[in-house]
């Protein structure tokens, strides 16, 4: 399994790969420097191992290289803000 990541303009997702087959995959559109995470979704046989907060942490990754702050929409995506104090660089504040 690999995380791979489309993007079209101001739209993208990160997604996990299964030799072809997509098992779940974190949607963003990005608008004025700021990523909006607003759905994430794994595939319920992936699920307990943790393949959601590797979709966010990818994410978060490509928002430092971006120079990009994060909006979680997203309730999953903002659990895992609110439980990950080192994302907080890229947060949008007051949210």
């Amino acid at each position: 399994m690999e995380i791979k990541q489309e993007e079209h303009h101001r739209t993208g997702v990160f997604y996990i790969d299964d030799n072809g087959n997509r098992l779940g995959e974190m949607r963003y559109l990005i608008r004025d420097g700021v990523m909006n995470i607003y759905h994430t979704e794994v595939d319920e046989k992936l699920q307990g191992h943790h393949m959601g907060e590797k979709l966010v942490e990818a994410g978060v990754k490509y928002a430092r290289e971006n120079q990009f702050k994060i909006l979680p929409t997203c309730t999953f995506a903002r659990s895992v803000f609110n439980r990950t104090p080192a994302y907080d660089d890229v947060l949008v504040k007051n949210f």
